[in-house]
């Protein structure tokens, strides 16, 4: 995977990626020599229900975009599957019998999805991987820069240790294994935490449940001792979550929680950041990435393949496939410090979303109200 670097998130992520990212490429599909007119159906399938961010965010933007882009005759068929991999092959299967122009795949299972992604591929259906790499012989990925998100959240928990030694031990929550996505996160938290600190528990998530990952963190301090954990590594906010609660159960008060990662920037997440129970979450910038996906989707199914190929200019390996177009957005870390420059200006949230009366005192102090 070719690397990028971080860049801070201005809020005109949130503008289209048209205008900037099409390298000259005309934004116009009458400039171009479609193979298909706007009235076309994208397929939209998303991994679960766990992260509020597909239902929240992702989908929304893309339904918006296609609209947008297809002067509001183009359609989007959305599934989610539940965190189960039968029911996304049960979903992708009735698309390619609607027989919908293009598929959008974040895939709960990135191998077991493979063949349905050649069935799709048989019926001349394009499927753009989206969020995470689906193996198979997908035409391109539209994500975020993984093992950077990975890196940003072992970084960013180092040096929230206070005079941290290689010594201190932390707890490593990573993501689903069914998630090729996980593993690239973990493979960039440790970049960042071997021979900095001690990794002393490490597990994976099945189905990054919360509940797991709290049962995890609960098995994690009867083997060390809660006042042994420097730091927690986990992979997403939901998890977070379910880490904290093991520590509230352990006898753990809030001013005395160790600095524990997220990832996704949920609405609980920045109000746990806000009052200091959560560290760090990665903001990735939901807009960019669905808008990216949504005009890909779109160029691919109408034949502009110079606007698909502009998208497109990252390369990416799948156990399958090699050198698949991708598109690669950066993230960044997320903390009570730049709050209002993140996920307020960009628009994810208001401050009356994050600044309810229980968190009102820690907003004054932060200046956000």
């Amino acid at each position: 995977m070719r690397r990028i670097a971080i860049a801070v998130v201005a809020s005109t992520m949130s503008l289209s990626l048209a205008g900037c990212g099409m390298l000259g490429a005309s934004e116009n599909s009458s400039s171009a020599t479609p193979t298909r007119s706007n009235d076309i159906t994208v397929g939209v399938l998303m991994p679960e229900e766990t992260n509020t961010r597909y239902a929240e965010f992702d989908y929304p933007i893309i339904k918006k975009k296609v609209a947008e882009l297809t002067e509001n005759k183009g359609t989007t068929d959305y599934a989610n599957a539940g965190g189960e991999a039968k029911t996304q092959n049960t979903q992708m299967q009735k698309m390619i019998d609607d027989k919908v122009d293009v598929i959008l795949l974040d895939a709960v299972d990135s191998k077991e999805i493979a063949a349905m992604v050649q069935k799709a591929k048989d019926a001349n259906i394009p499927v753009i991987a989206y969020d995470r790499l689906a193996q198979g012989p997908i035409d391109g990925y539209v994500s975020f820069d993984n093992e950077l998100v990975g890196e940003v959240q072992g970084r960013t928990l180092v040096e929230a240790i206070t005079n941290v030694q290689a010594s201190d031990k932390i707890v490593m929550v990573n993501g689903s294994p069914t998630d090729p996505n996980a593993a690239q996160f973990k493979a960039g938290a440790l970049s960042e935490l071997n021979g900095r600190v001690t990794v002393a528990k490490s597990y994976d998530t099945d189905k990054w449940s919360p509940d797991v990952a709290q049962a995890e963190m609960s098995k994690a301090i009867e083997a060390l001792g809660v006042s042994n954990i420097a730091g927690v590594y986990s992979a997403n906010d939901a998890m977070a979550g379910g880490i904290i609660k093991a520590l509230k159960a352990a006898g753990v008060n809030d001013s005395e929680l160790p600095p524990i990662t997220g990832q996704d920037a949920e609405l609980a997440a920045v109000q746990r950041i806000i009052s200091g129970e959560q560290f760090m979450s990665v903001y990735k910038p939901y807009p960019g990435e669905a808008e990216a996906a949504a005009e890909a989707a779109v160029a691919k199914v109408q034949g502009r393949d110079i606007q698909f190929d502009a998208l497109t200019r990252d390369k990416v390996d799948s156990p399958t496939d090699k050198n698949i177009p991708a598109k690669l957005v950066p993230v960044v870390a997320l903390t009570k410090d730049n709050i209002k420059s993140t996920v307020i200006a960009d628009g994810i949230y208001k401050v009356s979303d994050i600044c309810t009366p229980k968190f009102k005192a820690a907003c004054q102090a932060l200046k956000l109200l």
